[in-house]
Parts: C-alpha cells; sequence; structure tokens
C-alpha cells in the first residue's frame, strides 16, 4: 500500500496538517522521479471510488527513496512511497502517516511468468519463494 508520511514534530507547521489530498499544493512536499528529464510523480489517491491524481510542487525531487525518508525524518516536507518502507520510521514514532483515507486500496504486486510446462528449475524456485 503506498502511504503520505511527514515527520512528527513538523506536523503543524507549514499550514498545519493537510486533510485532502488538494491541500498538498500548499504544503512543502518531497517528490520522487524515475529520471532527471521525467516529470515528477503525481501522487495517487482515491475519493469515493474513482481514483485520482495530485501534481504536488516538490520542494526536493529524488530518484532514491532512502534520501525522501531521511529528508521526511528531518522535518524536509511530506512525502509519498510504499508503505513497507517506512513501517519502521512509522512504528519508531519517528514519522506518521497522513491522508489514510484518501489512499487506494493495493491488491498487491503480480508476477507473470511463461508456460508451466517449461519453466526453468530457478524460475520455479523463485516463484515458489513469492507465493510464501
Amino acid at each position: 500500500m503506498k502511504v503520505g508520511f511527514r515527520d512528527m514534530a513538523q506536523m503543524e507547521e507549514w499550514h498545519g496538517t493537510p486533510q485532502h489530498p488538494h491541500e498538498l499544493i500548499h504544503h512543502r512536499c518531497i517528490g520522487w522521479r524515475k529520471e532527471p528529464g521525467a516529470s515528477p510523480y503525481r501522487w495517487e489517491f482515491a475519493e469515493q471510488g474513482r481514483d485520482f491524481d495530485v501534481a504536488v510542487n516538490p520542494q526536493l525531487t529524488t530518484n532514491d527513496m532512502g534520501v525522501m525518508v531521511y529528508t521526511a525524518c528531518a522535518g524536509g516536507g511530506i512525502s509519498f512511497g510504499m508503505e513497507e518502507t517506512v513501517l519502521p520510521y512509522l512504528a519508531r514514532g519517528e514519522l506518521v502517516t497522513l491522508l489514510d483515507e484518501w489512499l487506494p486500496t493495493f491488491p498487491g504486486f503480480y508476477l507473470y511468468f511463461p508456460s508451466r510446462k517449461y519453466l526453468a528449475p530457478k524460475l520455479r524456485a523463485f516463484i515458489d519463494h513469492v507465493k510464501m
């Protein structure tokens, strides 16, 4: 699942806590982009069963999730990423989630592979491992 997050100490600075994703344009955000020439990632949300995204105006943009997390922990702003990445920081209280009720559900990852008839042993082992 994706999650919006920010550091606990800065929670009420910078226009308070956003109550709706569209309010993110008034906040300091930490963005992600795949490569230098690409547009920053648009943050994805859902409202009443309809998906929508928000083009935040990041103060900092990177392609490194670690930089995003560390910057958020240091009070650099709000960021957005996969929950699994920030779970340790959430558990320690270094980060808090935001806009949880607006996040779309994540059905999980999919693995597509060729016919089972001629699977290489290494691929079969990988598939078995992922299914666990």
